[in-house]
């Protein structure tokens, strides 16, 4: 009789010694390149950027008058520092609250769109005109509306904001993928069940998408609003010290208010990959 024991397969018998799966994995060198990516493609970039804007600066190629050498805007950032930064906290709020309004009224409205065709026919052409057009033209009114301060720069970055949003949360709700569709189809699943549990999650890319878009344009209206109302923030200080020819001071504003978009938008980045963890996965290769 032929013995059953010895057909047993290998596989219940564990994995041979060389297979045995490790305790732990021991650090190495390796591990450090995405840190080390992260951290010195940026910083080379930013060296190259001010290579450059010190090579144009050096031979005069735009007035330093207009643009004065970053050493000279170094120096004025020294000189006052503690005013600078008051009025980078003042800017700074000013694009967070403003952004926050137009991400949650954004949302919103894309998802009117999405759920009724009526309601997107009404309104996206109406979206689509004050879109069009140009803010900074809207910055007297709003100042006569609402008077000096931050409401008139609050509803500047508001309706730079807003659009990009709206488009994003509709596109993503309307064009969710034909087989998870049927998928929740086949379980006969609720109006409510399916967007909770199907479209909603499968837009939310797309909804990153407008807010990354967004947040750029949150800056530049703060810094607008802060050009026609502001009594404080980096705008106003922009106006304040070019008027008086002191532009280097004037581009150490500038820089701040791209200091501060970067490290926003970095932000919103992380907060994307840790509510996403299978975007890369799924997406791309990077």
């Amino acid at each position: 009789m032929t013995d059953v024991r010895s057909r047993q397969p290998e596989a219940a018998l564990g994995p041979a010694p060389s297979q045995a799966a490790p305790r732990g994995r021991r650090w190495r060198p390796g591990d450090l390149r995405p840190v080390a990516t992260a951290t010195l493609l940026p910083a080379a970039g930013l060296l190259i950027a001010l290579g450059l804007w010190w090579l144009v600066a050096r031979l005069e190629l735009i007035h330093p008058a207009a643009l004065p050498p970053p050493a000279d805007v170094l120096a004025a950032f020294v000189e006052r520092p503690a005013r600078l930064l008051a009025h980078t906290l003042d800017t700074t709020r000013e694009i967070l609250l403003g952004f926050a309004l137009s991400a949650v009224a954004g949302v919103l409205l894309g998802l009117a769109l999405a759920a009724s065709r009526t309601v997107e026919r009404m309104f996206t052409p109406l979206l689509v005109a004050v879109n069009a057009v140009p803010k900074i033209t809207l910055g007297p009114l709003l100042v006569v509306a609402l008077g000096w301060g931050q409401k008139p720069i609050l509803t500047m970055v508001f309706l730079l904001c807003f659009f990009p949003i709206v488009l994003a949360t509709a596109t993503g709700l309307t064009t969710t993928p034909a087989e998870l569709a049927e998928l929740i189809h086949s379980y006969n699943a609720s109006r409510w069940q399916a967007f909770r549990k199907v479209r909603f999650p499968a837009a939310l890319p797309q909804i990153f998408v407008g807010l990354k878009v967004a947040m750029p344009l949150a800056a530049i209206g703060a810094v607008i609003g802060e050009f026609q109302a502001g009594e404080s923030g980096l705008g106003y200080v922009i106006q304040q010290y070019a008027g008086i020819g002191d532009t280097a001071t004037a581009w150490a504003a500038i820089m701040l208010v791209a200091l501060v978009s970067i490290l926003l938008y970095a932000a919103l980045v992380l907060l994307e990959r840790r509510s996403l963890p299978w975007l890369r996965e799924t997406t791309s290769s990077r």
